[in-house]
């Protein structure tokens, strides 16, 4: 079953149950993966990897959103901001632990050959490439940091 077939049915599951957090949060990944679709040049499916990356962002924006609101005090708009983070979340595939993460990452230093910060960019272009879908740019970007220093 494509995205858009999964966001169908979740959407008419929050109708039903007048879930109005994940009714916005579905729109919202309804409204993107169309533009997406619409988009010239844009080829008439989505790709899988495509898919993953408009949730993602939709995920980031959110996230980024609620950071904002906590930084100037208003716990009231930064709480609807993280309900719509755990319900587009659920569109990605499992997220790794820090541990896996920290692993794999080890893995793409060795085999790039990398030994200090000088190098973050290659293992951070085979990390993202890799990694995309599975884990946040910003927790990758945090541990490639702490292994080449």
């Amino acid at each position: 079953m494509s995205l858009q077939q999964k966001i169908m049915v979740k959407l008419k599951e929050a109708m039903k149950s007048k879930d109005a957090v994940a009714l916005e949060s579905l729109r919202a990944i309804k409204s993107e993966l169309l533009l997406a679709k619409t988009k010239s040049g844009a080829s008439e499916e989505l790709t899988a990897e495509e898919e993953i990356k408009i949730v993602q962002k939709l995920v980031k924006q959110r996230k980024d959103s609620a950071a904002l609101y906590k930084e100037q005090g208003r716990e009231d708009l930064a709480d609807p901001e993280l309900a719509q983070v755990e319900i587009i979340a659920q569109f990605l595939p499992k997220q790794l632990g820090e541990e896996e993460l920290k692993n794999f990452i080890a893995e793409i230093i060795k085999k790039v050959g990398a030994s200090s910060m000088k190098d973050m960019g290659k293992v951070m272009g085979m990390a993202s490439k890799q990694l995309a879908g599975k884990a946040d740019g910003k927790a990758i970007s945090v541990v490639v940091k702490q292994l080449l220093s």
